[in-house]
């Protein structure tokens, strides 16, 4: 069996990683790998630059201990693309192929050479993301000039410690749900995976 490692992370404690380590090793166990052990990372932002979850999972990729890295999402590797590129590139030195469960891609094919898809599929969901928060940041600085021009005031949401339009656009997900009609901040939540007063903070940044 192909021995691999599991990395999971929430940006909150609140959070748990059962959801994901779950359905991951499922995936394991139908493809006959073995999993040597899985990294956790709770509280940790996908932006932050200490990622111990990231460093482990190389040691071991380094180590020959494993030769798969299974994660849900591209996302859950880090936000920032240079985090992400940095890291696929250091497994795929030391011979280790990354697994994303969203897109159902490996970045190593069975013969050990690069899979030329994955290039092309980090490249479009870069670009899908730089077009979303472009979009978001667009309508939000609308928002507000409309805000101001009916004499509205602005500024940070009580109990915050973010600008309400960088609290915007840091989280699309919450704002886009708050937009469809999902009121409920339980169930806003429940759906993104985000804690509750991080979605109220949304909520009142809205108006």
């Amino acid at each position: 069996m192909i021995p691999a490692a599991i990395l999971v992370r929430v940006s909150t404690n609140k959070q748990d990683t059962e959801r994901q380590t779950a359905e991951l090793q499922a995936v394991a166990v139908a493809k006959g790998w073995h999993i040597i052990e899985v990294v956790r990372e709770h509280g940790v932002s996908g932006s932050s630059k200490n990622r111990p979850g990231l460093v482990r999972a190389l040691e071991m990729a380094r180590q020959g201990t494993i030769k798969k890295v299974l994660v849900h999402e591209v996302s859950r590797i880090g936000r920032r693309n240079s985090v992400v590129h940095a890291f696929i590139e250091d497994l795929t030195e030391a011979k280790v192929s990354l697994y994303w469960h969203s897109q159902g891609i490996e970045t190593l094919l069975d013969n050990g050479k690069t899979n030329p898809a994955t290039a092309i599929m980090l490249a479009v969901l870069a670009e899908m993301a730089r077009a979303e928060k472009e979009t978001l940041v667009e309508r939000i600085n609308s928002g507000l000039a409309e805000a101001r021009r009916k004499g509205r005031t602005l500024g940070r949401p009580e109990g915050t410690k973010i600008a309400a339009a960088d609290l915007l656009a840091k989280h699309p997900d919450i704002v886009k749900l708050l937009r469809a009609g999902k009121t409920s901040v339980r169930q806003v939540a429940a759906i993104t995976g985000k804690a509750s007063g991080t979605v109220m903070a949304v909520k009142r940044a809205m108006g």
